[in-house]
């Protein structure tokens, strides 16, 4: 681990774990960690691979918002695994974590700006906004396999025409 960010991050997972297992009363395996870029998401758990993801890109660009929630998120869900098995991801248990071990607010999605992952896109709209799905999500629209919905109106979302953009 030559990047300095990374050996950063390391530590904060480190520290985070020793002070759950001071509230804990417990040990906890330490879980692998990676950086690789995976879509919008800025972490994933693993939770029976013990391992931690972190889109590198955006920790590089957002730092600080890192450091104070994404590394918690992602170690909570471990933790939580580890406490009581599985259960619902952001569930009472996460969330309790999160709050209680951690003093952070339970946060399910980030805010991130994501144009510095030049994820390719396509136009999509409900009744009240337009969307941007990932291409992944667009060809499962295509065949069939999945639809969306926007959050704020509970509207399907259907592919946008360029009258709409």
């Amino acid at each position: 681990m030559e990047n300095p960010l990374y050996r950063q991050v390391i530590h904060k997972v480190e520290t985070l774990y020793d002070l759950a297992e001071r509230v804990y009363q417990t040990t906890f395996p330490r879980p692998t960690i990676t950086f690789k870029k995976s879509g919008r998401n800025a972490g994933s758990a693993f939770l029976s691979q013990n391992r931690i993801n972190f889109n590198r890109v955006l920790l590089a660009h957002n730092a600080d918002q890192y450091f104070n929630e994404v590394i918690p998120h992602e170690v909570a869900h471990l933790l939580c695994f580890k406490l009581y098995g599985r259960v619902k991801p952001h569930g009472n248990e996460w969330q309790q974590i999160m709050r209680e071990t951690f003093q952070c607010e339970p946060q399910t999605r980030h805010s991130m700006d994501t144009a510095p992952l030049n994820l390719k896109t396509v136009a999509y709209k409900c009744h009240c906004d337009s969307h941007q799905l990932s291409r992944i999500r667009h060809n499962k629209v295509l065949h069939n396999k999945a639809r969306y919905r926007c959050r704020r109106c509970n509207t399907e979302l259907t592919l946008a025409t360029e009258l709409d953009l």
